[in-house]
């Protein structure tokens, strides 16, 4: 009996406070602090009022101020239980706010309800790319970007464009008209300085008899070659020579004394004597510069050759050595991890801090704009530990492609893990679009890196990514191999994998070459196309007809360069574009092997009156240990000179570029020149040859990791 009465006592004993509350009237929390909030956006919480008896209580409410508010109003008659309230918090302006609510119910109960905000500064959005604008969302608590509309005028960064206004979302213009009143000049407009002009190429020939010329008023014509000009197909014979006669190829037996066969830069001309076209043995080449990176104490391990022929020497960061070659060398500001040629100026990563791309005067070494991606895009800083560049490359005239790496934010700094960011720049380092590259393959950590990066001619961009086999530059490349192409805004195109190891690439008329595949891809969504070469494509040169690749078995590496660590490669061989057909094959003499994977178009001038010859430059090494130059036609794959180079050889030739009649090769470097970025940490030297007639070749991919500058593009970008 007891416990029965004990058990309703219990049951009808009304519940605990939910607060400090007199009576019955009672709320669920008698302090509500609202989530951080921002001018302009909108928190809500929820508390409930309660009567804790059994019959109606009225309930009078003090004033609510803003910025808080009620959804409704507060319960002016509340019944047994409770009645949910929603509250909010909408400030204008930012500050802290706190106010009192206080609530009297019929029955004399009290309670009192403590609201409570904060309204924070609306955050400064990052600049956005041109022809966009950025505004902070209070309700989505973030910056968000928009297209500025239609018709908004806008800077294209390009020197070459009037009138720019934004369509799309992108900054286009009217290009500027240039005209010099010459007939026999290119007017060409350049991103940064405007309006040039620059000799034209030569007039188009009629035939080998009928030569172009060119008149500054009336533009291109045709006259007779001079008489005596060889026109035949075979040339260094003096009886049954093809010559020209008054504008027409005959027969005619050469006289005593007849240039017979033209000059090579090591070799004199041939003459007829005695009816046969005899030529004077191949002189030595010897240099006539030198520049020692280890005597001198520097870190350069690359040569980018300026349009005037003016060399810059570079490394991984090494100071940049501009005008090596010249009287009065300029060294850079500062130490750069890399560099290339753009705009006929240096361009360099990191100088003078990580996460910039600089572009340096000639004359000074000094910067004319600096890009720093942290600044552009905080939001990218603000998840990683560290921003620097790993890769740089022309997409066109006015457009620049920065691969940018950096350590995620919660990893320790010795982490393999790596984020991506492809950053698009103008011409005067204004950002043009920016995005992270994602992909299961770059989400393993294992270093992945970009190790080959290349554009074609109207500005697509392709990058080779794989795992990274070591640890520390240069870096080897594993398998598999990434490849994802941009358009020149860096809007994704597409992207494939291939079971092959990642290295540089090379675009050619539609053809992707990677360094390390026997298979061309196509640019237009990767897939293979034309038959597969029986060797790798290595660093390939190619014209408009023919690609050529490096010969099986050569390398740039000074270790795996001697004698006898691979089969002798003896052979140069020629494949047809597009189809990769078989063209020619060009074997070297008995005793005589290759001794490079480099190779470099160039373009011989062979005499006056006749066609320049587009050449395949090689290097080889004679059975006395004899280091020679070898130029092939690439035509027919026919021997146009084998030049002997006079100097005590370190390692074998490693890198090779050229100017108007001259020649630089690097060699000396020990690190690997495979890697990335090649030959890192080295101290080679560096050589200049005198080579009368030669000059560097304007071909669509003319060799050295992708033309002069090594800006990785498709020549005709320029």
């Amino acid at each position: 009996m007891w416990a029965l009465l004990l058990g309703w006592g219990l049951a009808c004993r009304e519940p605990p406070a939910l607060s400090g509350a007199v009576g019955r009237l009672r709320l669920s929390a008698q302090r509500v602090d609202f989530p951080v909030a921002y001018p302009g956006s909108q928190r809500e919480a929820e508390v409930r009022v309660v009567n804790g008896g059994r019959a109606p209580l009225d309930v009078t409410w003090t004033d609510v101020p803003a910025p808080f508010s009620v959804g409704g109003a507060l319960p002016a008659h509340v019944g047994a239980g409770d009645v949910p309230v929603r509250l909010r918090f909408a400030p204008q302006v930012e500050g802290h706010y706190e106010v009192t609510i206080t609530g009297t119910a019929s029955d004399g109960g009290r309670v009192e309800l403590v609201l409570a905000g904060v309204a924070r500064p609306v955050p400064e959005c990052f600049t956005p790319a041109t022809c966009a604008q950025a505004a902070f969302d209070p309700v989505a608590e973030r910056c968000v970007e928009s297209a500025l509309p239609d018709g908004t005028a806008c800077d294209p960064g390009n020197a070459c464009l009037v009138g720019a206004t934004c369509q799309a979302g992108r900054c286009r213009g009217v290009a500027r008209a240039c005209d010099d009143g010459n007939a026999c000049t290119t007017d060409v407009c350049h991103a940064l300085d405007g309006c040039q002009s620059v000799p034209a190429p030569p007039c188009p020939s009629a035939g080998p008899c009928q030569v172009g010329t060119c008149d500054p008023r009336t533009g291109c014509a045709t006259a007779p070659a001079p008489d005596g000009t060889l026109c035949g197909a075979e040339r260094g014979r003096c009886e049954d020579a093809d010559v020209c006669l008054d504008g027409a190829c005959v027969q005619r037996d050469l006289p005593e004394g007849f240039v017979c066969e033209a000059s090579s830069p090591c070799q004199a001309e041939g003459r007829c004597r005695s009816g046969v076209c005899q030529r004077p043995a191949a002189r030595p080449l010897a240099p006539d510069w030198e520049y020692d990176a280890q005597a001198e104490g520097q870190q350069l391990q690359d040569m980018l050759v300026g349009p005037e022929g003016n060399l810059t020497l570079s490394g991984f960061y090494g100071t940049p050595l501009l005008d090596a070659a010249g009287e009065a060398p300029v060294r850079a500001s500062h130490p750069a991890r890399r560099c290339m040629l753009w705009n006929d100026r240096l361009l360099c990563m990191d100088m003078p801090a990580d996460g910039t791309v600089s572009l340096l005067e000639r004359a000074t070494g000094s910067p004319r704009w600096t890009f720093t991606l942290g600044e552009a895009r905080p939001d990218f800083r603000e998840g990683t530990q560290n921003l620097f560049l790993a890769r740089l490359a022309v997409m066109a005239p006015d457009r620049l492609a920065a691969l940018f790496e950096a350590y995620p934010v919660d990893q320790p700094r010795d982490t393999l893990c790596r984020r991506y960011f492809l950053v698009v720049l103008d011409a005067f380092g204004h950002l043009v679009s920016a995005r992270e590259l994602t992909d299961p393959l770059l989400a393993e950590c294992n270093h992945p890196h970009p190790y080959g990066l290349a554009s074609d001619a109207v500005g697509n961009l392709y990058i080779a990514f794989a795992r990274t086999l070591n640890v520390g530059a240069p870096l080897a490349s594993g398998t598999p191999t990434l490849l994802m192409a941009f358009s020149s805004d860096g809007v994704p195109r597409w992207r494939r994998t291939e079971p092959m190891r990642a290295g540089e690439l090379a675009v050619v008329d539609g053809l992707l070459l990677p360094e390390w595949s026997s298979q061309a891809l196509s640019t237009r969504d990767g897939t293979p196309t034309g038959t597969s070469l029986p060797q790798d494509l290595g660093r390939a040169v190619a014209t408009r007809d023919v690609v050529v690749p490096s010969a099986p078995g050569t390398t740039v590496n000074a270790s795996a360069g001697q004698p006898g660590s691979t089969p002798a490669a003896t052979q140069l061989k020629g494949f047809r574009l597009p189809d990769l057909s078989p063209a020619w094959t060009y074997a070297l003499k008995a005793g005589q092997r290759l001794t490079t994977k480099e190779l470099r178009l160039a373009t011989w001038l062979v005499g006056a009156g006749l066609p320049p010859e587009t050449l395949v430059l090689t290097h080889a090494e004679g059975a006395d240990n004899q280091r020679l130059l070898v130029g092939v036609r690439t035509r027919d794959g026919s021997e146009a000179f084998q030049c002997p180079l006079d100097y005590a050889p370190r390692t074998l030739p490693q890198l090779m570029e050229l100017a108007r009649g001259n020649l630089f090769l690097m060699e000396g470097a020990l690190s690997c020149g495979e890697c990335d970025p090649p030959f890192a940490n080295s101290q080679p030297r560096f050589l200049r040859f005198a080579l009368p007639g030669l000059l560097p070749a304007r071909e669509p991919w003319p060799g050295t990791f992708g033309g002069p500058g090594h800006g990785h593009h498709e020549q005709s970008v320029h």
